[in-house]
């Protein structure tokens, strides 16, 4: 077995409405090994393009070891919270969701 990390990025609060995500919903984001970052479909639900694409500048280091602390998420090391980059009032209503970004060691089969 080998240690790595996984992120799970679950959606806490929907802010307006948002056709992908409900509070609750996440997707699971696992490093196995150096170099290899994938997401696990099979204990993701549905991945909102523009979410992932705004949330990866975050996950990526994250998921390398930098913490949440140091990237400005929280003031914890292994949980942070982002928001989805929908556009302002006028141009949408009121609409965005707040995701916790949540670290965890994990052990992995060898490949």
């Amino acid at each position: 077995m080998a240690t790595g990390y996984r992120v799970i990025v679950t959606a806490k609060e929907v802010i307006g409405r948002c056709p992908v995500y409900k509070p609750g919903l996440k997707m699971v984001i696992d490093r196995p090994i150096d170099g290899l970052v994938y997401i696990n479909t099979k204990e993701s639900d549905n991945i909102c393009i523009h979410a992932l694409s705004a949330l990866m500048n975050l996950i990526v280091p994250f998921i390398h070891g930098v913490s949440a602390k140091d990237l400005g998420m929280s003031d914890k090391e292994d949980i942070g919270y982002a928001r989805c980059p929908a556009p302002p009032p006028p141009y949408i209503p009121e609409e965005s969701v707040i995701f916790e970004l949540r670290r965890e060691k994990r052990e992995f089969p060898e490949y």
